[in-house]
């Protein structure tokens, strides 16, 4: 069975990805509409090898879709998302608004399947944060095998993930530097371009900043409550693409050559792990991939059954719109749209 799906936020990076994977993975999609702003209406978007324009969201009837894709930041969907789901259609959101919402399942298919269940509480489904979805999907086979008591992270997150006007300051910065043009800070709070910048969303009260709390609590609700997580998330002057350094202490005992073997077998991963030059992935090789990519797996000798990863993964993709559209595959299957269950 098709679906009748709208995208909205349809002119952004994540909107525009999700366009380009439903299109790549044949979803079913009997109409797909391409939402927006006001300012946005009649912008093109590609779809394969259509194009589509953009129409109003304010004055768009969700009654005649099934499925919305929503990549429009917190507020829009905050607004929009439970109007929506009164009407009958499924959210898939990609914000933080309602990730944490007791109500709302938090998803990713390779590692909570059976969590989307829920969904009909507001016909709301919500996405994880970027760096959370590609970090739990290598965290849970690990977690099955020797149940994972403490995860310490570090992130090098890609531009992208603060959006396309966050590329473009890289782009001017970065040019800028080599012509001796005076650097323009919009986006950052320091320059980006050769630069690490270890600030990503608001500071909290305890220091730590929103991206690293949201890693802790959203790895709970996905993965186990019992885990213990701490952060540190850096923005670095990559286009695209995230990457992670991940230690991990087990309760029980694994090592590199196990954990090893269960990754390469595990749903969503890709190992690529030589000790040797180029033996491990970089952001720029997963650009436009679906997998997360496992590299430099090692025993770690300073903590009893302790492991070291680094982890990689396209961000517009695994973190956002691709497990978007894994959802709505995982609900399909299922038959939990309401046409489906009629």
């Amino acid at each position: 069975m098709s679906l009748r799906i709208a995208v909205v936020g349809a002119t952004g990076n994540v909107g525009r990805e999700m366009l380009t994977i439903l299109e790549e993975r044949l979803f079913p999609a009997e109409e797909v509409h391409a939402l927006a702003s006001r300012r946005s209406v009649g912008v093109e978007v590609s779809y394969g090898d259509r194009t589509l324009k953009c129409k109003d969201l304010d004055t768009f009837d969700f009654g005649r879709v099934d499925l919305v894709l929503m990549s429009a930041g917190g507020s829009v969907s905050k607004e929009w998302s439970p109007r929506i789901g009164a009407q009958g259609a499924v959210v898939i959101d990609n914000s933080s608004a309602w990730r944490m919402d007791p109500r709302v399942p938090l998803v990713v298919p390779e590692v909570n399947p059976d969590a989307v269940t829920g969904y009909d509480k507001l016909n709301i489904v919500a996405n994880p944060n970027c760096s959370t979805a590609q970090l739990v999907v290598a965290l849970k086979p690990l977690h099955d095998r020797a149940r994972i008591k403490r995860v310490v992270v570090a992130t090098y997150q890609s531009v992208s993930g603060a959006g396309k006007d966050a590329m473009d300051e890289l782009w001017t910065q970065t040019r800028g530097i080599f012509v001796n043009d005076d650097l323009v800070r919009e986006q950052f709070t320091k320059q980006i371009a050769f630069n690490v910048i270890p600030h990503i969303d608001d500071f909290m009260e305890d220091g730590a900043t929103k991206e690293e709390w949201k890693m802790a609590a959203e790895t709970k609700k996905i993965l186990d409550p019992k885990i213990k997580l701490t952060a540190t998330c850096v923005r670095v002057p990559v286009f695209v693409g995230h990457s992670e350094a991940v230690n991990i202490e087990f309760a029980d005992p694994i090592t590199a050559d196990e954990a090893r073997d269960i990754l390469r077998e595990a749903p969503g991963i890709m190992v690529v792990d030589k000790r040797e030059d180029e033996g491990y992935v970089t952001p720029v090789e997963c650009v436009g991939e679906f997998a997360t990519f496992i590299s430099r797996i090692r025993e770690d000798s300073t903590v009893d059954n302790g492991l070291s990863l680094w982890c990689v993964s396209d961000n517009l993709r695994k973190g956002a719109a691709l497990n978007a559209v894994q959802i709505a595959e995982l609900m399909l299957n299922r038959g939990l749209f309401r046409r489906l269950a009629a």
